[in-house]
Protein backbone atom coordinates (compact mmCIF):
# COMPACT_ATOMS: atom_id res chain seq x y z
CA UNK A 1 0.00 0.00 0.00
CA UNK A 2 1.54 3.68 -0.45
CA UNK A 3 -0.16 6.50 -0.54
CA UNK A 4 0.31 10.53 -0.42
CA UNK A 5 -1.12 11.64 2.44
CA UNK A 6 1.98 11.84 4.83
CA UNK A 7 2.69 9.41 7.84
CA UNK A 8 -0.83 11.38 9.16
CA UNK A 9 -3.06 8.99 7.17
CA UNK A 10 -2.00 5.97 9.12
CA UNK A 11 -0.99 5.50 12.72
CA UNK A 12 -0.04 2.02 13.32
CA UNK A 13 0.34 2.58 17.40
CA UNK A 14 -3.27 3.32 17.51
CA UNK A 15 -5.41 0.73 19.29
CA UNK A 16 -9.19 0.54 18.38
CA UNK A 17 -11.57 2.60 19.79
CA UNK A 18 -13.53 -0.83 21.01
CA UNK A 19 -15.61 -3.74 19.59
CA UNK A 20 -18.40 -2.09 17.68
CA UNK A 21 -19.31 1.14 16.14
CA UNK A 22 -18.80 4.00 18.31
CA UNK A 23 -22.17 6.37 17.01
CA UNK A 24 -23.76 3.01 16.60
CA UNK A 25 -23.22 2.43 20.10
CA UNK A 26 -24.12 5.41 21.63
CA UNK A 27 -27.55 5.74 19.58
CA UNK A 28 -28.61 2.18 20.11
CA UNK A 29 -28.09 1.51 16.24
CA UNK A 30 -27.15 -1.67 14.65
CA UNK A 31 -24.29 -2.21 11.35
CA UNK A 32 -23.83 -4.29 8.45
CA UNK A 33 -19.73 -4.29 8.89
CA UNK A 34 -17.59 -2.04 10.69
CA UNK A 35 -14.44 0.07 9.66
CA UNK A 36 -11.18 0.91 11.38
CA UNK A 37 -9.44 4.51 11.13
CA UNK A 38 -6.07 3.99 10.59
CA UNK A 39 -5.19 7.62 11.55
CA UNK A 40 -6.87 7.59 15.20
CA UNK A 41 -8.67 4.08 15.63
CA UNK A 42 -12.14 5.01 15.07
CA UNK A 43 -14.38 2.27 14.50
CA UNK A 44 -17.62 3.28 12.55
CA UNK A 45 -19.90 1.55 10.39
CA UNK A 46 -19.31 0.71 6.76
CA UNK A 47 -21.29 2.75 3.75
CA UNK A 48 -23.51 -0.71 3.61
CA UNK A 49 -24.90 0.27 7.32
CA UNK A 50 -28.10 2.71 7.52
CA UNK A 51 -25.82 5.43 9.90
CA UNK A 52 -22.71 4.88 7.43
CA UNK A 53 -20.59 6.40 10.49
CA UNK A 54 -17.34 5.45 8.87
CA UNK A 55 -17.47 7.63 6.42
CA UNK A 56 -19.07 10.90 8.38
CA UNK A 57 -15.88 10.31 10.45
CA UNK A 58 -13.53 10.61 6.97
CA UNK A 59 -15.97 14.03 6.03
CA UNK A 60 -15.55 15.26 9.86
CA UNK A 61 -11.86 14.67 10.54
CA UNK A 62 -9.85 13.95 7.15
CA UNK A 63 -8.75 11.03 8.18
CA UNK A 64 -8.65 9.37 4.63
CA UNK A 65 -8.36 5.24 5.43
CA UNK A 66 -9.80 3.16 6.86
CA UNK A 67 -9.11 -0.87 7.18
CA UNK A 68 -11.45 -3.55 7.49
CA UNK A 69 -12.63 -4.31 11.06
CA UNK A 70 -13.79 -7.71 10.01
CA UNK A 71 -12.39 -10.80 11.13
CA UNK A 72 -10.00 -12.58 8.49
CA UNK A 73 -10.06 -9.13 6.16
CA UNK A 74 -6.81 -7.07 5.93
CA UNK A 75 -8.25 -4.96 3.17
CA UNK A 76 -7.61 -0.66 3.38
CA UNK A 77 -10.09 1.84 1.83
CA UNK A 78 -8.85 5.12 1.31
CA UNK A 79 -11.96 8.04 1.03
CA UNK A 80 -9.48 10.84 -0.80
CA UNK A 81 -8.26 8.38 -3.59
CA UNK A 82 -11.36 5.77 -4.39
CA UNK A 83 -9.19 3.05 -4.04
CA UNK A 84 -9.00 -0.06 -2.37
CA UNK A 85 -5.42 -1.79 -0.83
CA UNK A 86 -5.60 -5.17 -0.78
CA UNK A 87 -3.20 -5.03 2.30
CA UNK A 88 -1.25 -2.48 4.16
CA UNK A 89 0.91 -1.82 7.61
CA UNK A 90 -0.24 -3.99 10.32
CA UNK A 91 -2.14 -1.80 12.55
CA UNK A 92 -2.37 -2.12 16.55
CA UNK A 93 -4.30 -5.09 17.73
CA UNK A 94 -7.19 -6.01 17.88
CA UNK A 95 -7.28 -6.24 14.07
CA UNK A 96 -11.25 -7.49 14.11
CA UNK A 97 -13.88 -7.06 16.00
CA UNK A 98 -14.54 -10.20 18.16
CA UNK A 99 -15.29 -13.03 16.00
CA UNK A 100 -18.74 -14.08 18.41
CA UNK A 101 -19.79 -10.60 17.93
CA UNK A 102 -22.31 -11.35 14.68
CA UNK A 103 -22.62 -9.56 11.27
CA UNK A 104 -25.17 -7.71 11.39
CA UNK A 105 -24.62 -6.41 14.97
CA UNK A 106 -24.38 -6.06 17.69
CA UNK A 107 -26.37 -9.08 19.15
CA UNK A 108 -30.45 -7.86 20.47
CA UNK A 109 -30.37 -4.45 18.17
CA UNK A 110 -30.34 -5.93 14.47
CA UNK A 111 -33.79 -5.81 12.89
CA UNK A 112 -35.78 -8.42 11.41
CA UNK A 113 -35.82 -7.07 8.14
CA UNK A 114 -32.11 -6.01 8.84
CA UNK A 115 -31.64 -7.18 4.33
CA UNK A 116 -34.31 -4.72 3.23
CA UNK A 117 -32.08 -1.71 5.35
CA UNK A 118 -29.19 -2.78 3.25
CA UNK A 119 -27.87 0.14 0.94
Amino acid sequence: MTTDHGAEAIDPSVPPSGSGCVECDADGGWWFHLRRCAACGHIGCCDSSPAQHASAHYRATGHPVMRSYEPGEGWFWDFEKNELYESGPDLAPPVSRPENQPAPGPAGRVPADWAEALR
